[in-house]
């Protein structure tokens, strides 16, 4: 699994031009799910983004979490973070995680990362997606499930 998050002042995620999720002041985290992930990986990449030290403490250091600034979570699904670019001109995506699976993992992570944050909005899985977001910093990190 990859995430990648954006440290945001708000986000919001559109599907057929209505909007599925919005949020103020925390991350926004595109999921992506690869063809050999396993399911035992999923608290451990829920538990490094809720308590990722991404926010400023009065110091203006890198001190806080999401738990800590009390923040909230957009999570997008997103296959093409395994996109083979490689060879070629048109992206590969034979390593992302077949969709009946990764909707069930995205579904997982969601809940578990839920049981920390408690204002966790989603896009669609498998929709086309309008992603809007204002990020602060900017602040970008990506993270790969051990």
């Amino acid at each position: 699994m990859r995430i990648v998050i954006q440290r945001v002042k708000r986000a919001s995620v559109k599907v057929e031009d209505k909007i599925v999720g919005q949020i103020e002041e925390g991350a926004l985290v595109l999921f992506g799910s690869h063809k050999n992930d396993l399911e035992k990986q999923i608290p451990w990449l829920a538990n490094k983004l809720i308590n990722l030290r991404m926010f400023h403490d009065e110091n203006e250091k890198m001190n806080l979490s999401l738990l800590d600034i009390k923040g909230e979570v957009l999570i997008v699904p997103q296959f093409t973070l395994y996109a083979d670019c490689i060879k070629g001109r048109r992206p590969s995506f034979t390593d992302a995680m077949e969709p009946k699976i990764a909707k069930t993992y995205f579904e997982k992570f969601t809940l578990e990362v839920k049981k920390h944050i408690p204002n966790v909005q989603t896009g669609v899985f498998a929709a086309v997606m309008e992603v809007d977001l204002l990020n602060f910093g900017p602040v970008t990190f990506i993270i790969d499930a051990k």
